[in-house]
């Protein structure tokens, strides 16, 4: 079918775009997202979802954030039908058919691919950091069965797609990992919240990620397991730099 507009992205280009970016058959990749960014799409959401996998393989897998951040949380939550509240693409994403969704009342993430399923499952469970967002009787928020941790452990890749570090939650789990270590020298330690985009151009001043264009949008791709230990180093050494507030007695 032709397209209305004669500059549409097709599912074939974007998939070269992806590759040409850097994304690799056997991939898993967590992907933040502004669907308007990437310009006219043949064929929409659904495009883009076949061009993901189309650049992971029949071996990779794709994860979104299926987020519900709203008002009442714990009392709107549902896991079949509970829209995300983080971009279109992502609400079109849960929705498909083949699309699995971890239980989470405020920070579910959904999965399509080869490992979909163990990425997802056991998120209810109290294993791993403790956060804000933990909430009975659901599991650790951050937490070692948590879907973004586990694409952490699995050497899996932060795809930026037309966002800035504003959109970026693994910036949360920078902070999570500070709390805890500090919990543990203090139980009444204070919890801390980042700047992410001063701590995002800290990131980018490393140079250690790939710059693109996948159809219109400006993106960012790079390994979530050196984003978030290099961030988490430089929080370390400079956390008045990096957080929002940082009381003064503490040098």
């Amino acid at each position: 079918m032709m397209s209305d507009h004669p500059n549409s992205h097709t599912r074939k280009s974007l998939t070269t775009d992806l590759e040409a970016l850097g994304v690799e058959k056997s991939d898993i990749i967590f992907i933040h997202s502004s669907f308007k960014s990437l310009g006219p799409v043949e064929g929409g959401a659904a495009t883009v979802v076949a061009a993901l996998e189309d650049a992971v393989g029949r071996e990779g897998t794709v994860l979104m954030p299926s987020f519900n951040l709203v008002e009442n949380r714990t009392g709107t939550w549902d896991i079949e039908n509970a829209p995300s509240t983080v971009g279109w693409l992502t609400e079109f994403f849960r929705q498909m058919e083949g699309s699995i969704r971890s239980d989470h009342y405020s920070h579910s993430v959904a999965a399509r691919g080869h490992r979909a399923g163990w990425f997802i499952k056991n998120h209810l469970r109290n294993e791993g950091m403790q956060s804000p967002w933990d909430t009975e009787p659901w599991g650790k928020t951050y937490g070692s069965n948590s879907p973004m941790l586990r694409a952490y452990d699995e050497d899996g890749k932060l795809l930026m797609l037309g966002v800035d570090y504003h959109s970026s939650t693994y910036m949360h789990v920078v902070e999570v990992s500070y709390w805890n270590a500090s919990l543990k020298e203090d139980p009444e330690a204070d919890y801390y919240w980042i700047n992410r985009l001063v701590l995002g151009e800290y990131w980018d001043s490393v140079g250690r990620l790939k710059l693109g264009k996948v159809g219109d949008s400006v993106c960012r791709l790079f390994p979530i397991r050196d984003f978030m230990d290099t961030l988490l180093e430089a929080v370390r050494r400079k956390p008045e730099r990096f957080f929002k507030y940082w009381p003064k007695e503490k040098g």
